[in-house]
């Protein structure tokens, strides 16, 4: 949610400081007549943001790997936005009047379709830079916090858009799109990593448990990104309150130099109080995610008496959707399973393990299984299907009312666990 807030606030501020610098420079010009077309070009641009994502959203993308090149292509379009905007941030404002200018000189409704056509190309662009990336960020977080950050991001930027040009509100633009860089260089650090760990997923890319183990709840782990881009923010502001400190007023009147300095003092109270709330939620944050990690133990597994050559467990214990782990000794080794209802109305069977992470077992959360080495996200509907970091599939039947495994497939699955 925080990376789609800050990616949709970065992008809707910059669509908005086009909009903007046109409208200003038609008005300050006595051209403002062509502000309808200028709105126009806006508007359209808007509606085909909204169509590439309804279009992308009912692109069904469901292998790992396809996913990681997705991400992976959303990392490098934040770079470059990054870095174009940085290029051209002091020299915006003039290169868009001269063109603004250009188009206003042909006069009638050339003039005015140009410059539609111009806004529409400059806005259309952020918003499908805005939609790929979101897209990307979806895949790695839960779907509807994104899209909840995004309203709220887009809804920041237009406020501070207006405001901004307006006058009612000063904000020091060089040094939000400075802190804002750093943020987002974290985030495509993030879409770059959880992008080679959904190849490494598909086992498109070697990977090993280890490797797993330390990329996995990296990228996983919403809450480590978070209070990263809060300490990001945290810093800049401390960074201001130190400067503040520096500065010395040389202002001569006595009058206008106590003004100055009480501005200056209360600027000082905001900072350290913004770092001082910024590093007491990091704090929170990170007791409250090693209190969870701490207290998420394994499940406890039912251990299953072997009849002949075969374990049964019956379907009134797996009434619900949820995992249910069992344990059995085959050829004098305990192996843990899980079996799951699905909502298809099947029943599926799976070791506690998979071949990328070994057996490090699996946790539930609401839909989604969880594998406690590299923090996968598995969908439960898809238990019992093969590949990537999906639980290794065991053959299993339903005979009356009992699901029933043989210890011969346990065995086989058992067998293509990686050491």
């Amino acid at each position: 949610m925080i990376s789609a807030l800050l990616l949709a606030l970065r992008e809707g501020l910059e669509a908005a400081l086009v909009v903007g610098i046109v409208l200003v420079y038609l008005q300050r010009s006595g051209r403002a007549a062509l502000a309808k077309y200028v709105w126009a070009g806006t508007g359209l641009a808007v509606a085909g943001s909204v169509v590439a994502a309804v279009l992308l959203q009912k692109w069904h993308v469901s292998e790992d790997g396809y996913e990681g090149i997705l991400m992976l292509v959303a990392a490098v379009l934040v770079v470059t936005m990054i870095a174009w905007m940085n290029r051209v941030a002091r020299t915006l404002r003039h290169e868009i009047e001269k063109r603004v200018a250009d188009y206003s000189d042909r006069g009638g409704a050339a003039a005015g379709w140009g410059l539609g056509l111009f806004v529409f190309l400059m806005v259309i662009r952020e918003g499908a830079e805005l939609v790929l990336v979101l897209r990307a960020v979806e895949f790695s977080s839960e779907g509807v916090g994104v899209w909840i950050g995004t309203g709220i991001g887009v809804a920041l930027a237009v406020t501070v858009g207006v405001l901004f040009f307006q006058g009612t509100l000063r904000i020091p633009l060089q040094k939000f799109f400075a802190i804002t860089t750093t943020i987002l260089t974290v985030v495509a650090f993030q879409l770059a990593l959880t992008g080679l760990h959904e190849m490494s997923e598909a086992m498109w890319l070697p990977s090993s448990r280890t490797e797993m183990a330390w990329i996995g709840p990296i990228v996983r782990n919403e809450v480590f990104f978070f209070v990263v881009i809060l300490g990001v923010a945290g810093l800049a502001i401390l960074r201001e309150f130190l400067a503040e400190s520096r500065v010395s007023s040389a202002v001569e009147n006595p009058v206008e130099r106590r003004r100055v300095e009480w501005e200056r003092r209360k600027r000082k109270r905001w900072a350290f109080a913004g770092a001082f709330g910024f590093l007491a939620v990091i704090l929170l944050l990170t007791a409250e995610f090693v209190y969870a990690r701490a207290a998420a133990q394994p499940a406890d597994a039912r251990e299953l008496t072997v009849q002949g050559n075969t374990v049964s467990i019956p379907l009134s214990e797996l009434t619900d959707s949820n995992l249910h782990f069992y344990s059995a000794t085959v050829n004098g080794t305990m192996v843990r399973f899980l079996v799951v209802h699905k909502h298809n109305g099947e029943y599926a069977s799976a070791l506690d393990a998979c071949r990328i992470c070994g057996a490090a077992g699996y946790r539930q959360e609401g839909e989604n299984i969880i594998c406690r080495n590299c923090g996968a996200a598995i969908y439960a509907p898809s238990i019992g299907d093969a590949g990537g970091c999906n639980p290794i599939p065991v053959v299993s039947r339903v005979q009356g009312n009992q699901v029933t495994l043989d210890l011969s497939a346990l065995a086989d699955a058992t067998a293509r666990i990686r050491p």
